[in-house]
């Protein structure tokens, strides 16, 4: 069977509907019409003379031939697409639209702050930000990447881990001043501890202390629960309690003395900082300057 630009074509067109699960999305990051791609997965099929997709009202699915023809030649087109790319001088080039999945604590107190400066220094980028907890189907939803805190599951995507940040326990100077300055972790009986729930479990987390590699969970009360970080900082920041945090989102409200931490011979616990991409494509410039940004003002926070 002789290769031609329309073989490479549709075979392109298999793995984009592959990819984003929809034709709708794959003719819309094609610059095609939904009828169109229909055509080019029709003559392919032809063409190897085999069925590659299962089609239903609601989504698409690979035959076992299909998984086999993707499977070999996904890498394949990526190599060529990444070669042209080089010849045509872009394989450094930061430019075109990016859309990146963060968490809202650290887009908010970290990324936002200093993303004017990083899109002065790339002047044809244009950045689109989802804030959430959940990473969610990053191919499907056209994220180029995703930045969270924690342990990844196992998943198809890359997972780059970026840095280790400390969990720190902090309180703001006005409800030490109402409430006393506890010395330790033991000494925060009675005090009004800003609880965070687990999205797995419902319930909230443990309030755990390391020193010297032994680990002390320390039962806390408080009237406030909350389910995400952001909430949390701006509780606390306004005096409605002690909380556990991250140090990467905090470190300029501990500069500035909006915060103050606790028991700081207590805080050896750290907590990876990850970004995702997927994994069937290498991260194109656009992406790889966004996670050296994020890596940059981490490791200054």
């Amino acid at each position: 069977m002789s290769t031609d630009g329309r073989l490479l074509g549709n075979l392109s067109v298999l793995v984009s509907v592959v990819e984003t699960d929809n034709f709708a999305r794959a003719a819309d990051a094609l610059g095609l019409s939904p009828s169109g791609v229909s055509r080019a997965i029709g003559r392919l099929e032809t063409r190897l003379g085999v069925r590659l997709l299962q089609r239903t009202t609601r989504s698409v699915h690979l035959t076992d031939e299909g998984e086999r023809l993707v499977a070999q030649v996904g890498p394949l087109l990526s190599g060529i697409e990444e070669a042209a790319l080089s010849a045509a001088g872009d394989a450094h080039a930061v430019r075109g639209r990016i859309r990146v999945s963060l968490d809202p604590m650290f887009s908010r107190l970290v990324v936002a702050p200093k993303l004017a400066g990083f899109l002065a220094a790339h002047p044809q980028l244009e950045i689109e930000i989802v804030t959430r907890d959940e990473i969610g189907d990053l191919i499907a939803e056209g994220i180029d990447v995703a930045v969270r805190f924690g342990v990844p599951e196992s998943s198809s995507l890359v997972a780059r881990k970026l840095l280790d940040t400390r969990v720190l326990t902090v309180a703001a100077p006005v409800y030490l001043a109402a409430h006393g300055t506890p010395r330790t972790p033991k000494d925060l009986a009675g005090h009004d501890c800003i609880q965070f729930r687990d999205p797995v479990t419902r319930r909230p987390y443990d309030w755990e202390f390391h020193r010297r590699g032994k680990v002390t969970t320390v039962d806390t009360a408080g009237p406030i629960l909350v389910a995400d970080s952001a909430t949390m900082y701006g509780l606390c920041v306004a005096g409605a309690g002690i909380a556990q945090v991250l140090e990467v989102s905090v470190r300029d409200a501990l500069d500035d003395g909006r915060l103050v931490e606790l028991f700081p011979d207590y805080a050896e616990e750290t907590f990876p900082l990850y970004a995702f991409y997927p994994s069937r494509r290498h991260a194109p410039p656009k992406v790889r300057a966004f996670v050296d940004f994020c890596v940059g003002l981490a490791r200054r926070a």
